[in-house]
């Protein structure tokens, strides 16, 4: 496959959605799609399809399209689904607890392997099967244990200095729901920063818009 350099952020971030769409056809049956009834289905053009597809190689055929198992397959490789990155979660509140119980992990290319927190009336509870540990252990264990990606459950105060610790324990991705934008200082490091909020002003705006 000939990988193209300089893919944007963009096309990257709709590769999850190929990846959903096309498993929901899977899961009823069907071997074969085009762009233009993947375009019906997820609202973007047939040509945006085509092109971000072939960011990543030739996966259609011509008067074919495209055979489902065989592209879903392959957008699984692209985003490295299988490799089950070692994760920590840190905070076991509210926001963490709801995160570890809802997110499918395995299946979007993580394995959750410590849960940490400052409460005392949270540490040595369960939490998914792990013991939620003090923060005093975290360094141990991450040399110990060598977790590739942390996410950040835990106030945007505190999400500075633990974000540079956890770099210097090797630590070399973030999901960040702190609100603190930490990737902005460190570039070298992958970082999804979720703001909730954000997703819901938008809706606002749609909404307005929708009213027109």
């Amino acid at each position: 496959m000939n990988k193209k350099e300089n893919i944007s952020n963009s096309v990257i971030r709709r590769l999850p959605r190929y990846y959903r769409f096309l498993r929901d056809l899977k899961e009823n049956g069907i071997s074969r799609t085009s762009s233009s009834e993947l375009s019906q289905q997820m609202g973007l053009t047939a040509s945006q399809i085509r092109q971000d597809l072939n960011c990543f190689g030739e996966f259609g055929q011509q008067g074919y399209g495209y055979n489902v198992d065989y592209l879903y397959s392959e957008i699984c490789r692209i985003l490295d689904l299988s490799r089950k990155s070692r994760a920590i979660l840190i905070g076991a509140g509210n926001l963490g607890k709801a995160i570890a119980f809802h997110m499918d992990f395995e299946n979007s290319g993580f394995r959750l392997i410590g849960v940490f927190d400052r409460n005392e009336n949270v540490i040595g509870r369960q939490l998914l099967n792990l013991e939620v540990k003090s923060m005093d252990g975290l360094k141990a264990f991450c040399g110990e244990k060598r977790p590739e990606a942390a996410f950040l459950c835990i106030p945007k105060e505190s999400a500075g200095k633990l974000a540079e610790d956890l770099i210097r324990y090797g630590v070399k991705a973030f999901w960040n729901f702190s609100h603190y934008d930490f990737g902005l200082s460190h570039p070298g490091v992958a970082v999804e920063n979720v703001y909730l909020s954000d997703s819901l002003m938008t809706l606002s705006y749609q909404l307005k818009e929708a009213a027109k």
